[in-house]
This record gives C-alpha cells, sequence and structure tokens, in this order.
C-alpha cells in the first residue's frame, strides 16, 4: 500500500453507524496504511451519541486519542470530560470498561489505537453480551464474530458424547 496516504483530518471514511444512540462515522486508518499488528480507527461521533456500548477486550489494549470536540469518557469510575489531545489507555480486561459518548453541540473526532490480536473476546457488562473474535479486531471477510448472552451459558458437559467404542 505504498501509495495510501491515510490522513486523520482529511480521512476516507469507510463506513457509517446509523443505530440509534450509537450514530457515527468510521475510518479504519491502520488498515489504510497498510497496517497488519496494530489497528487505529478515525471515528466522528454525532452529538448525543457513543461510539460504541460500554465494553472491555479480553485480548487487546486499547489507546484513544481525541482529535476533535470534548467527548465524555465513560468508565467503572464515573464520567469525565476529555480534552483535545489527551490520549488515554485502557488496558485488556474489566478495568479497561470503557464508551466514549459526545454529550457536545457538534461532531467528536476521537482516534483509537488497539492490538490486532486474535483471537479476542469483547464483553459488554450493560447487556449482558459478549462477543467472540476469530479474527483481528477491525478485520474484514472471513474469521468468526459472533454475539452472544452471557446468560445463554450452558455446563461444560452438556451435549458432549463420550467417544465411540470403535473406531468409525
Amino acid at each position: 500500500m505504498a501509495d495510501a496516504r491515510p490522513n486523520i483530518f482529511d480521512p476516507d471514511w469507510e463506513s457509517t453507524q446509523d443505530q440509534e444512540g450509537f450514530r457515527t462515522r468510521r475510518a479504519s486508518l491502520g488498515h489504510q496504511a497498510g497496517s497488519d499488528r496494530l489497528g487505529a480507527s478515525l471515528f466522528e461521533i454525532e452529538p448525543g451519541n457513543a461510539a460504541f456500548p460500554l465494553h472491555f477486550h479480553l485480548g487487546n489494549e486499547e489507546m484513544l486519542i481525541v482529535v476533535d470536540g470534548a467527548p465524555t469518557l465513560r468508565t467503572a469510575d464515573g464520567e469525565r470530560q476529555l480534552e483535545r489531545g489527551e490520549v488515554v489507555a485502557f488496558p485488556v480486561g474489566s478495568e479497561g470498561a470503557h464508551q466514549v459518548i459526545n454529550r457536545g453541540d457538534g461532531p467528536v473526532r476521537i482516534l483509537m489505537v488497539s492490538e490486532r490480536i486474535a483471537p479476542d473476546i469483547v464483553v459488554r457488562p450493560e447487556s449482558g453480551k459478549i462477543s467472540a473474535f476469530g479474527r483481528p479486531p477491525g478485520a474484514h471477510g472471513e474469521g468468526m464474530h459472533g454475539v452472544y448472552y452471557e446468560r445463554d451459558s450452558t455446563p461444560f458437559w452438556e451435549g458432549e458424547d463420550p467417544p465411540p467404542a470403535e473406531p468409525t
């Protein structure tokens, strides 16, 4: 991708999320730049919306950089307003739970940088959902991505038959 020149100030938006409360645009800048092991996605968040639900990763560390505006960061410790240029790291596990909300009047832009480790599990504690990824975060195309409710958990041995007595 020698000709690729992604730019956080003039992005090539690749996707738009139009879900109520989560209206955003996204440019996968790491992918556009040809990165294999690091992800970097620029999000533009509309007023009154969040980039994603409150969540944490079990396989990938993330980092947020405020590019423009003053988003609100929501964590287990509460909420606080971030400033332009501020950098925040989210470690793996529940201590890294976060959500970024735009409580202002104009669009907010954040750059989310992450490892691209697969498999990964993403936990959304408020909805009780778990996402299982067999591909790196942000990867397009093949590879598992399933979303499940934690309440659907089943005992380990349920439905498991012993091996056949004779070779098959």
